[in-house]
């Protein structure tokens, strides 16, 4: 695959003074990597994109495995100060759907569905490193079909919007627009960002089913991006870190 790193790196590195990008065969996991590095004093800004994918993992130790061509899976790491953390995983999903295709919807809190199947997936990790955060943001996409076994929502390919496209094309198409609105959130916050994600939002209006085994219906987001749940003990605001939020079926 001709993945283009160049013309890539000429069109963040203005943006992101320091990027480079990291084409990988093969990797454990692009996230862990770049938090090891991290950790090991290496902070600048990277695109690592990882061929094909040994532990990937999803949110909640979920495990996304990766092979040459079927999907793409790459991490985003820089510094990021920013004032307020929440919603960036909302953020950059409504960034990767918009370039995308217009039918891809958002599954709060990380997930890009398409039609009720997944589609794509981010995992969002910091490093706290003398008095800075450095920032991994990890994207994992299908690009072909892909066996539904083992997985605890049926999965989605871009080719069925898509007919043909290639692992290196969908990058090109992601990685701009991710880096300036990833820039974008670390100046104005998740405020810009809010209808921009509803108009997207895959939840809003249904019955959903959150993990205590509790009920409602999604209300869309507030403000700091936790899903706003009206149960029958009233609304409530739900923090991406407490439950997993799945529609319920009746």
């Amino acid at each position: 695959m001709r993945w283009e790193a160049e013309a890539l790196w000429e069109a963040v590195a203005p943006l992101l003074p320091g990027f480079t990008v990291e084409i990988l065969p093969e990797i454990d996991s692009s996230n862990s990597e770049l938090m090891r590095r991290a950790r090991d004093g290496q902070r600048d800004p990277v695109l690592l994109v990882a061929e094909r994918q040994t532990a990937g993992r999803g949110r909640l130790g979920r495990s996304w495995l990766a092979e040459p061509g079927a999907s793409l899976t790459f991490s985003l790491g820089l510094p990021l100060q920013l004032a307020d953390w929440s919603g960036l995983s909302l953020a950059v999903g409504a960034s990767l759907a918009e370039s995308l295709h217009p039918e891809v919807r958002l599954k709060w809190p990380n997930d890009l569905w398409l039609q009720e199947r997944k589609l794509a997936g981010i995992l969002i990790e910091t490093a706290s490193l003398d008095g800075s955060r450095y920032a991994v943001i990890g994207v994992g996409i299908n690009i072909a079909t892909r066996a539904a076994e083992g997985l605890s929502t049926p999965p989605a390919a871009l080719r069925e919007l898509l007919p043909g496209i290639e692992a290196p094309q969908v990058l090109q198409r992601v990685v701009l627009p991710l880096v300036r609105d990833v820039l974008g959130f670390a100046e104005a916050g998740f405020a810009p960002f809010h209808a921009r994600f509803d108009a997207r939002d895959a939840l809003r209006d249904r019955p959903v089913r959150l993990s205590d085994g509790s009920e409602g219906t999604a209300h869309g987001v507030a403000d700091d991006g936790s899903l706003l749940v009206h149960t029958a003990a009233g609304l409530h605001a739900i923090g991406s870190s407490e439950v997993s939020v799945r529609p319920a079926v009746r």
